[in-house]
Formats: C-alpha cells, sequence, structure tokens
C-alpha cells in the first residue's frame, strides 16, 4: 500500500482530483465495465436497494461522475440530482436528472433537503472524510438514508494477493492503453486514503448516523457503506 505521505493532500489533493477526472472522462464508462467485468453495474444496484427509501424521494448523488448511479437512482423512482467536482465528467454525462457541478463538502443545498444520498467510488476522492460525513448529515433530513460504495481489500489471503496484482499492475496498465496512464495508476494508490474500516464507520456515527453497517462484495473487493440520519 502507498503511504498517504507521499499522496496530495487538502487543496492540492482537490485540484489533483479535479484535473484527473477530466482527463479519464470520456472513457470512464467503458473502463468501469472493462477492469471490473461488468460487475460495477451490480454493485450499483445494491446501493439503491440498500437506500430502503420510497419511490419519488430526493436522492442526492455525489461524486456521481458520468451518472451511472444517477440513472439507476432515476430507474428505481427516485427524483435524483447529481454533483461532480469535475466539469469533464459532468460533460460526458448522460440522463435526465439535473447535474451540478460542486464540491461535495460545500453542496448548494439546503438542510434536511434530501431522503437519501448515494456515492460511487469517491470516499478516497474527497479532501477530507470528517467534513464530508458533516455535510452528509446536514443535507440528508432525520431518518433519510446514505448508500456508499468503494474499494476493499480482500481479507482472504489469496484473493487479497490476486486483487494487489490486479489492482496495481493490470489497472493502471490496461487504463494506460485505454486512457491516461497516470490517472489510473494514481487511483489504485488512492486506496491509501481510506481509514480502517472501524474508523470509517465511527466517524459516520459521530457526524449524526446511526444503523451504521458495512457490507463486502463481490469475495471482499467492494465495501457497501450504509448509514441512517439520526434525530436531530
Amino acid at each position: 500500500m502507498v503511504a498517504t505521505d507521499s499522496l496530495p493532500v487538502g487543496t492540492e489533493k482537490v485540484q489533483t482530483v479535479r484535473d484527473l477526472f477530466d482527463r479519464i472522462a470520456p472513457r470512464y464508462e467503458l473502463l468501469n465495465r472493462l477492469l471490473t467485468f461488468g460487475m460495477d453495474r451490480g454493485w450499483r444496484r445494491r446501493a439503491v436497494r440498500a437506500l430502503g427509501l420510497p419511490r419519488g424521494d430526493f436522492v442526492v448523488d455525489l461524486a456521481c461522475g458520468t451518472g451511472d448511479l444517477c440513472r439507476d437512482l432515476v430507474g428505481a423512482g427516485f427524483r435524483v440530482a447529481g454533483f461532480d467536482l469535475s466539469a469533464g465528467m459532468l460533460a460526458h454525462a448522460t440522463g435526465p436528472m439535473p447535474l451540478v457541478q460542486a464540491d461535495a463538502l460545500r453542496l448548494p443545498l439546503p438542510a434536511a433537503s434530501a431522503g437519501g444520498a448515494v456515492s460511487g467510488f469517491a470516499l478516497r476522492n474527497f479532501e477530507a472524510l470528517p467534513p464530508f460525513f458533516a455535510e452528509l448529515a446536514r443535507v440528508v433530513r432525520p431518518g433519510g438514508r446514505v448508500a456508499l460504495l468503494d474499494v476493499a481489500t480482500p481479507t482472504v489471503a489469496p484473493l487479497r494477493w490476486g486483487h494487489a496484482a490486479y489492482f496495481g499492475h493490470v489497472v493502471p496498465w490496461v487504463g494506460g492503453l485505454l486512457s491516461d496512464r497516470a490517472a489510473y495508476r494514481y487511483l489504485p494508490e488512492s486506496v491509501a486514503y481510506l481509514p480502517e474500516p472501524a474508523v470509517l464507520l465511527a466517524q459516520l456515527g459521530q457526524a449524526g448516523f446511526t444503523d451504521v453497517d458495512r457490507q463486502l462484495l463481490s469475495g471482499g473487493i467492494t465495501q457497501l457503506i450504509t448509514a441512517t440520519r439520526s434525530p436531530d
């Protein structure tokens, strides 16, 4: 694992992430399908189901990228808005939902205005997690739900070794062939930003969420974190 002290932090990280996703936006969805062997579709659908919210509720997708998760939410009957820092990603997004360029730590939304929030593989790309969780708690109404996807490390040794080789070597190589080599080298390294699971779940609880849960998907290569906004 790459040490976090070798990765950008603070405003430098924000700029790095914005520039990186601007560059990879044109082939972002194609590479997601190829590099996950199509499993990303199932992960997103699992996150949508995990919200457990009524049809017609308003759900925000934070770091929405090109709109994959937004479209799944629309298909499930939700009213949806997507927010992303990268203008390049939003320019390549498709779907009927409104899209807004914004920092997920400073959303242009009133307090308690959303029934739910989702994020797909972006936790490690935010400037910092505690202020992101605080902003989630601000915009999601009491009783609302969040479902957050990101990468994980398998706990079983053979799977862990195979995943490390694939994520650390194959992903950058394929990404370099089809998109931007530096960006797809950075993405596996960025896993170092994620805190240990117990710390991450505790941060959500401290921000004002209950029923915090973490599920490992597809042998432990992906994690789905869900929680309920507690009453004020």
